[in-house]
């Protein structure tokens, strides 16, 4: 289909050398007329010394009239045609109904110039000697042949000449009755038959040569075709007819290849949101369709300075050659377009896209390091601000190396050497006695030193360890388990993916069931993000850990999505209110809120948990608020088992 991608393809592929156009061929006429106009000069010329010189040799025999008068007009009727024909012309813009026309002329003239020569030729012919008459044979027999020599690219006109002045000649012979004159006449007449023949011979050669360049041309032509079409293919993309990844990343090579003083330009990756869910639920068929639909509102934006690509599945290329601003408006436009509903037979379905953008040369010099930050930047924006465009900066370049660094770490840590665990105490409110301890794993690594928590689980999960590293953390807390008081519960964080992976849930399972531990004493802890992506997974998942005797918590309860029916629904025992909350204590409208959701978990018979303690007012209005555990810095912060006992013991005394 022909489309702005294609336009946007061709000349890049056309610079690329696969398309370089040939020549175009000239129509036959137009050849005859280009080669005819660099011989007739010459045919004039002879015309105009052979006339110039019969009309000599008659000065004083013949009537001034023959041999002054008309040989001048037909000389300057000759010498004006030959200014004519060397005038310059622009040979590529000749036209074929030109050329026609110019031939048709030239044989016109051709015949009432013929006729003119030889009836002044035969008039001169009438006056003088022998000598006399011999010249003028000579003259028709010599102009003859000079002129269908000049016009062998125009046959029929050669033709014309030759039967109208040997013709018209050996009539005048045979009416004269000399028989050295008749056999003279003939003698030509049968010589210009031969040269005829010949003249025939050689314009069909002409005619073949012509035809089978012609037959040479339209095979390039059609070769040059299919190449283009090839290469067009080659470089498009066959479902949505945009540019494909090979050519988004020739285009970006293309680009860099000009040097360090070009214009700065700026690329862009565009990524889907929500594409999977509708190819999973409505079918592949109407996923590819989807596609379409946005690939021709994508191409809308396509130009000479904005290349839009599909790199594969849902994810887009864009190359704009202007600066950061132009991309970025163009990147949200193109936001606001995929968004708009899609109609698919009798459903209509909605989807996002993010994107990410990065600037040569700012953000990288070479097609790698630009498509990478661009990626990461597009990453950024799928993390904490979907459905917009990010930019790719120097800040994001720290974090491109530090989770660069940190991973590199990670693959190459030894966890049960390096990783450690911390504890901080869940009390009574009322007799600030520990009744428990959440465990939350610090990582020293020798490499980048100190990880935080959440640094690290982030990180296990792009590389696809998280599996790995909470096992890790579990054997810790196993090992510390045994050390806890028999009456202490210890608390261990699931991430979502552990919740999400039966893998993870099953390999915990083994591990209490081999340690032989009093699993009512193990509390895990999620998140309500966990219950987002797969809810009956996850429900099937917090079942298999109960079974087995441990407590489920619900942590940062009130800042995420669960519902009532949500906790009626999960396997939950214990729920954690968020820290957000600690600070709402000390107004009134913050208190009423919270003894609500007090009011809440006591009606379904659930043990809350305050956490994000942090001052002794709060922990006195967590109180009087009827809450009976708390958690929070100002309690106690995260320390080692060995410290967190040597306290306890301390109290205790």
């Amino acid at each position: 289909m022909a489309s702005k991608a294609d336009a946007a393809v061709a000349p890049f592929v056309a610079a690329d050398g696969s398309t370089a156009a040939g020549s175009v061929r000239r129509p036959l006429p137009v050849e005859q007329f280009l080669r005819l106009r660099k011989q007739l000069p010459s045919m004039y010329v002879i015309l105009t010394m052979n006339a110039a010189a019969l009309a000599y040799t008659h000065i004083g025999n013949a009537p001034r009239v023959l041999t002054i008068a008309l040989p001048i007009v037909l000389i300057a009727a000759c010498l004006v045609r030959v200014v004519n024909w060397m005038r310059p012309i622009d040979e590529n813009a000749v036209s074929e109904a030109y050329a026609r026309h110019m031939l048709r002329r030239t044989e016109i003239l051709a015949t009432a110039l013929s006729l003119m020569f030889v009836l002044w030729a035969l008039a001169l012919d009438q006056y003088g000697r022998g000598d006399e008459h011999g010249h003028v044979t000579v003259f028709v027999a010599i102009t003859v042949m000079g002129c269908i020599f000049c016009l062998s690219y125009l046959p029929r006109a050669a033709h014309l000449v030759c039967f109208i002045v040997l013709g018209m000649f050996l009539t005048y012979c045979l009416a004269r009755g000399t028989v050295t004159m008749a056999a003279m006449a003939l003698n030509i007449l049968l010589v210009v038959v031969v040269v005829l023949q010949v003249l025939r011979g050689s314009f069909g050669s002409f005619t073949a040569l012509e035809d089978s360049r012609a037959a040479l041309q339209h095979e390039r032509a059609q070769a040059q075709h299919l190449a283009e079409e090839n290469a067009r293919l080659a470089h498009s993309d066959p479902l949505t007819g945009l540019p494909n990844r090979r050519y988004f990343f020739a285009r970006l090579d293309a680009l860099l290849a000009r040097g360090d003083r070009a214009a700065p330009f700026t690329i862009g990756v565009i990524d889907l949101d929500r594409f999977k869910p509708i190819n999973d639920v409505h079918g592949h068929a109407q996923g590819d369709r989807l596609l379409q639909v946005i690939g021709e509102r994508l191409r809308e934006a396509s130009g000479p300075d904005a290349v839009i690509a599909r790199l594969g599945g849902d994810e887009f290329g864009l190359i704009v050659e202007d600066s950061m601003q132009s991309a970025e408006a163009i990147g949200v436009w193109l936001c606001q377009r995929v968004q708009e509903p899609v109609p698919l037979g009798d459903i209509v379905v909605s989807v996002g896209c993010s994107g990410g953008l990065a600037t040569w040369p700012e953000a990288g010099t070479s097609a790698h390091d630009l498509f990478d930050r661009a990626d990461f930047a597009l990453y950024h924006a799928k993390r904490a601000r979907r459905g917009g465009i990010v930019r790719f900066s120097s800040e994001l370049e720290r974090i491109i190396r530090s989770e660069q660094a940190l991973e590199a770490a990670l693959q190459s840590a030894d966890l049960t050497r390096e990783l450690a665990m911390v504890y901080q105490p869940i009390v009574c409110t009322r007799s600030m006695d520990m009744v428990g301890a959440e465990a939350l794993a610090r990582w020293e690594s020798p490499a980048i030193g100190a990880v935080p928590a959440e640094q690290l689980f982030a990180a296990a999960e792009r590389l696809g360890m998280a599996r790995t590293v909470t096992l890790a953390a579990f054997e810790r807390v196993l090992d510390d388990f045994t050390r806890l008081p028999p009456d202490q519960r210890l608390s261990f964080n699931l991430a979502p993916t552990d919740v999400a992976d039966p893998g993870t849930v099953a390999a915990l399972i083994e591990r209490i069931a081999r340690r032989r531990i009093n699993a009512e004493r193990l509390v895990f802890e999620i998140t309500e993000t966990s219950l987002i992506g797969d809810f009956a997974a996850a429900r099937a998942a917090l079942e298999q850990l109960r079974a087995c005797g441990a407590k489920i918590a619900l942590d940062d309860f009130g800042t995420g999505y669960s519902s009532l029916s949500t906790l009626h629904m999960l396997p939950i025992d214990i729920i954690k209110i968020d820290r957000s909350f600690a600070a709402r204590l000390d107004d009134g409208e913050g208190r009423r809120l919270i003894r609500a959701i007090f009011n809440l978990t006591r009606s379904l018979r659930l043990e809350c948990v305050f956490e994000g303690i942090e001052t002794e007012m709060q922990l006195m209005e967590a109180t009087l608020a009827g809450f009976h555990y708390a958690q929070g810095y100002f309690i106690e912060r995260p320390v080692s088992l060995d410290t967190l006992l040597e306290r306890k013991a301390t109290r205790a005394a």
